[in-house]
């Protein structure tokens, strides 16, 4: 039973920064074009090559 003085502290501060880091992606506009990418796969012209 002692272990969980140590378990439960250390899983809700893993849970804490999990949510920061997702509020942190949310603040930084990281899901704005969720459509975009969706659509970006059906194209037909293909971007193997970067640009020079």
């Amino acid at each position: 039973m002692e272990v969980l003085t140590i378990l439960i502290p250390v899983s809700l501060f893993l849970g804490a920064l999990g949510l920061a880091f997702f509020f942190w992606t949310m603040k930084n506009r990281q899901y704005e074009d969720p459509e975009g990418d969706a659509r970006r796969i059906l194209r037909s012209d293909w971007d193997d090559h970067p640009k020079p």
